[in-house]
C-alpha cells in the first residue's frame, strides 16, 4: 500500500513513469555514445542513478529496453512530421520540405537518436521486423499526404502510390545513415533541400500520371 501513496504531490504512477524516462534516457546515452555492447543492467542503472530493482520494475530484459527506445524515437518522428504537415503552407515544395525537415531535425538535433534508431533497428529479428513496420507506417503517411494534397480520389488507391512512398521513405533512411557517417559531403540544409527535390519530383510526376 505504501508504494501507492503520493509524496510531494507526485503519485506512485508518476514516479514509475519518471523512473522509466530516466532509464530510457540513460540507455539512449549509452547506446548513442558508446554502442549497444556497452548496455548492461549495472551500467544502465549507474548512469540513471537508480537501484537495479527499478530496472526490473520496468523491463524484463534488454530487448524490452531496446523496443521502448525504438518506439520512442519513431513516435517522436511521427509527431514532428504530422505537426509540420498541419502547419505547412499550402504549397507542394513548402509542405514537403517542412515534413522532411521536421523528421531530419528530430534525428540530427540529437545525433544519439539517429545512431540508436540505426543500431537498435537491426539488433534482433523482432526489431528488424519492427523497423520494416515503421517504414511501412511512414510510407503510409507519405502516401496519404500525397493523395490528400494532390486530390487523388478514387475507390482504391493505385498501388504505385504505395510503391513510390515506400521507395522514398526507405531511400531517405539509407541516405540519412550515409550522411551521418560522413559519406555525403553536404550540409544538413542541403540534405533537406535535395531530399525535398526528389519527393516533389516523384510526387508531382505521379499526380500527373494518375489524374
Amino acid at each position: 500500500m505504501a508504494a501507492q501513496r503520493t509524496y510531494g504531490g507526485v503519485s506512485a504512477a508518476q514516479r514509475r513513469a519518471q523512473r522509466r524516462s530516466v532509464l530510457l534516457e540513460a540507455a539512449l546515452d549509452i547506446i548513442g555514445t558508446q554502442g549497444l555492447e556497452k548496455l548492461t543492467v549495472a551500467g544502465l542503472c549507474t548512469r540513471a542513478g537508480l537501484n537495479e530493482r527499478y530496472y526490473y520494475e520496468q523491463f524484463d530484459g534488454r530487448d524490452a529496453v531496446l523496443t521502448a527506445l525504438f518506439d520512442g524515437v519513431a513516435e517522436e518522428l511521427a509527431t514532428a512530421i504530422v505537426a509540420a504537415l498541419r502547419t505547412a503552407p499550402a504549397d507542394t515544395r513548402d509542405t514537403a520540405r517542412a515534413a522532411i525537415a521536421a523528421g531530419i531535425h528530430v534525428l540530427t538535433d540529437d545525433p544519439r537518436k539517429a545512431r540508436v534508431a540505426s543500431i537498435v533497428g537491426t539488433a534482433t529479428p523482432e526489431l528488424r521486423s519492427r523497423t520494416l513496420e515503421s517504414i511501412r507506417s511512414f510510407a503510409n503517411l507519405v502516401a496519404a499526404s500525397g493523395i490528400d494534397f494532390y486530390g487523388l480520389t478514387g475507390a482504391e488507391p493505385d498501388p504505385v502510390i504505395a510503391f513510390r512512398a515506400t521507395y522514398l521513405v526507405g531511400g531517405l533512411a539509407q541516405t540519412l545513415t550515409s550522411w551521418l557517417q560522413g559519406d555525403l559531403p553536404m550540409t544538413r540544409d542541403e540534405l533537406i533541400d535535395h531530399t525535398t527535390d526528389i519527393f516533389v519530383l516523384l510526387g508531382e510526376d505521379l499526380a500527373k500520371r494518375l489524374r
